[in-house]
C-alpha cells in the first residue's frame, strides 16, 4: 500500500477535504472462471440436443412425405407406377400434324422421378414430378440421350387417367429447336 497508517490517511483526507480512497477502478473486478466452463459446456450440450431432436423430427417428416404419395402430393401413386407405352401424335401451334412417335414412360411408386424414352426417335430423358393434383401428374422432361439431335432438350409431360381401364392420357408440350411450340397427345398402356 502507500506506507501511510490509516490514521495518517484519514488525516490527509480530512485536511484536503477529499476521500480516503486514492485509486479507483472503472472496471468491475474479474469474475471467477471456476463456473464458466461448466456453463459453456451445458449451453453447448443443450444446443446440440435441440439440433439433434430438430433434425430427427424434420427428417422423419420428410421421409413420411416421400413415402406416402398423398402427403403433399409429392410422389408417384401406386396407380401410376409401372412401364407405360403408346403412340403420340404431334402437332404444331397451328394444329397441323407434324409426326407420330412412340413413347415409353417408367415410374415407380413413392418416387418423384422417372425415365422416358421416345423410341421412334432414339431419345431418352429423365422425368421430375412437379405437380400432383387429383388424378393428374405433371413432370418436367430433360433429355439425357439424343445421338442424332432429333428431340427437344426440355418439355412438360402431363399424365391423367385414361378413358379405359389400364390407360393413361399423355400430353407432351415443348418448343422445337426452331422455336415452334409443339404439342403431342396419345394414350399409354
Amino acid at each position: 500500500m502507500s506506507g501511510l497508517s490509516s490514521a495518517d490517511a484519514k488525516g490527509d483526507a480530512d485536511e484536503k477535504g477529499g476521500s480516503p480512497v486514492r485509486h479507483i477502478s472503472l472496471w468491475p473486478p474479474p469474475r471467477s472462471s471456476r463456473h464458466s466452463a461448466k456453463r459453456r459446456r451445458n449451453l453447448v450440450l443443450g444446443l446440440a440436443a435441440v439440433l439433434v431432436v430438430g433434425s430427427g423430427v424434420g427428417s422423419a417428416a420428410v421421409w413420411v412425405m416421400q413415402r406416402d404419395g398423398s402427403a403433399g402430393g409429392s410422389a408417384v401413386p401406386e396407380s401410376y407406377a409401372g412401364t407405360w407405352r403408346g403412340e403420340m401424335s404431334q402437332v404444331n401451334e397451328n394444329g397441323r400434324h407434324v409426326a407420330d412417335w412412340g413413347a415409353e414412360v417408367k415410374l415407380e411408386r413413392g418416387e418423384e422421378r422417372g425415365v422416358s424414352e421416345w423410341y421412334t426417335f432414339d431419345c431418352r430423358g429423365s422425368l421430375t414430378l412437379t405437380e400432383r393434383s387429383g388424378d393428374r401428374l405433371a413432370f418436367d422432361y430433360v433429355e439425357t440421350y439424343d445421338p442424332e439431335e432429333r428431340c427437344v432438350d426440355e418439355s412438360d409431360l402431363v399424365l391423367e387417367r385414361g378413358g379405359s381401364a389400364g390407360t393413361l392420357d399423355a400430353r407432351w408440350t415443348a418448343v422445337s429447336h426452331n422455336g415452334v411450340p409443339m404439342t403431342s397427345t396419345g394414350t399409354l398402356r
